[in-house]
């Protein structure tokens, strides 16, 4: 046979292989069916979370407002609780609930999503090599999106969590209409977009980025035989310590913008930049003022976080998160 004539034998073999997608490379294909889980899933994860740990959000959120008055965490939910009542320290319930159930399913759900969207984009190999830069990717795109679910929802809870005792309404629909009717002051519905973007952002990157790395590494450097040959107790084991690790590193990320967060909601930086609290605050105390308690906070609700949304993905057949690297199609 000559060369001319081989060539279109080559080029048919070629087209009959099969194209890699990233989408059917694992051992469950990610279909619309998936990715609706995934959201289903994020859901749960970060609402029933987020809304849990309420009492150490209020005494957080009290502490980067008021240091000098909520100096810990333990004198800071006595003391809401001998001025306001043991109510005080649920606070703003309903707006994290809603607002971080809104959250979860597009930090989760598209977080998989654009994972396998910009695997696709850069073909098989790169994919493989560039993983780090995937994940990194991907979980910035989706919580891009989720702060835009978030927003309005967590500057009603900051609102209603700083407020001092009967200056704001603390029932939901009241506190949204609240937020609403004085938007001249609260800048409601976005108005604290973009320092939820710089909190957010950067935390979500540290989140997904570290938890991927970790698990990687667990399964790399202490369970050494295949994934799959790991009970499921073991492997969600693995998901909830890696995911508390992932946290405390994000919560000393991200704190500094959620410190700018918690104060733009104080009357007395109405009207002010963002610039100008930063620089009334000083570097030390948006550092350092509740990162203690935010590091206790972040580290067991990213690891919970991780944790619900794995066990709902196994459940549902959909294996847990992480640990092995994509595998071409047969």
């Amino acid at each position: 046979m000559s060369a001319s004539s081989s060539i279109p034998v080559s080029v048919a073999a070629a087209a009959a292989l099969p194209q890699w997608n990233a989408r059917y490379a694992g051992p469950v294909p990610h279909d619309n069916a998936y990715y609706a889980k995934c959201f289903a899933s994020g859901i749960l994860a970060c609402g029933l979370t987020h809304t849990a740990i309420t009492p150490l959000d209020v005494t957080k959120c009290s502490m980067q407002v008021n240091p000098g008055k909520y100096k810990g965490l333990g004198q800071g939910l006595r003391t809401i609780v001998s001025e306001e009542g043991a109510r005080a320290i649920w606070k703003g319930w309903g707006p994290t609930a809603l607002g971080y159930s809104a959250q979860g399913a597009f930090k989760f759900g598209l977080y998989e999503f654009f994972k396998d969207w910009y695997s696709n984009l850069v073909g098989e190999e790169n994919a493989v090599k560039y993983k780090q830069l995937i994940w990194c990717a991907g979980s910035a795109s989706s919580e891009f999106f989720a702060d835009v679910a978030l927003c309005p929802m967590e500057m009603t809870k900051v609102k209603v969590q700083t407020s001092p005792a009967g200056a704001f309404p603390n029932g939901f629909s009241a506190a949204v209409a609240t937020m609403w009717t004085q938007r001249g002051d609260t800048r409601f519905p976005y108005g604290s977009l973009g320092p939820l973007w710089a909190r957010q952002i950067p935390y979500n990157v540290s989140k997904f980025f570290f938890f991927e790395q970790i698990v990687s590494g667990f399964y790399t450097y202490v369970f050494t035989a295949p994934k799959d040959s790991y009970s499921k107790t073991t492997q969600l084991g693995v998901t909830f310590g890696s995911g508390y690790l992932a946290g405390v590193i994000c919560a000393i990320v991200s704190h500094p913008a959620d410190s700018i967060v918690s104060l733009m909601s104080k009357a007395d930086n109405k009207g002010k930049s963002v610039a100008q609290i930063a620089k009334e605050t000083g570097a030390k105390r948006l550092l350092a003022g509740g990162l203690g308690t935010r590091v206790l906070m972040i580290g067991t609700l990213t690891g919970l976080q991780w944790w619900i949304y794995d066990s709902l993905k196994a459940a549902m057949g959909m294996g847990t998160t992480g640990g092995s690297a994509p595998v071409a199609p047969k």
